[in-house]
């Protein structure tokens, strides 16, 4: 176990799974959630309502940047290009075999995680997503190691 801490009473969490029982809608009402910041990391991201929710809450003042396996991300479609090329600071990570992360960190205190890919076949499969509301000790857990993948990654320039 890496931490174990309690969880404040005015917590929350939001449970949502594919195909077809809310997994794409609760990683959207995260992304819209945010006041400050969101920070991303994706395996493979292809999903073209979870990149223009991005997007969009980039061009409303958010801080949104997200870091993707590079191999799964190095396609002819890929959301990271869509974003890289629309300045959302994008990185690929080539680091690692896979990197198989799939979190969002929102306003530092937000975790949305699971086994759901931000992949256009991801409402197809069989996946899962968990966001934690108002859990700033996990989220920082989370913001450290985004930060670290982060700091190591390659930023994806546009290619437009």
């Amino acid at each position: 176990v890496f931490a174990s801490t309690p969880i404040d009473q005015s917590s929350s969490f939001d449970v949502g799974f594919s195909p077809n029982k809310g997994s794409l809608a609760l990683v959207l009402k995260a992304i819209s959630s945010a006041q400050k910041s969101i920070h991303v990391a994706a395996y493979s991201f292809t999903s073209k309502p979870i990149a223009e929710a991005l997007l969009a809450a980039k061009n409303r003042g958010i801080d949104v940047k997200v870091i993707a396996d590079e191999k799964s991300n190095s396609g002819k479609y890929s959301a990271t290009t869509y974003l890289a090329n629309n300045n959302v600071p994008v990185k690929l990570d080539g680091n690692y075999p896979i990197f198989h992360h799939k979190f969002i960190i929102v306003d530092g205190k937000t975790l949305e995680t699971g086994s759901f890919n931000f992949s256009a076949a991801a409402s197809k499969n069989a996946e899962n997503v968990l966001v934690l509301w108002n859990v700033p000790a996990i989220a920082a857990i989370y913001e450290n190691q985004w930060n670290n993948l982060w700091n190591e990654a390659q930023q994806l320039k546009a290619n437009y």
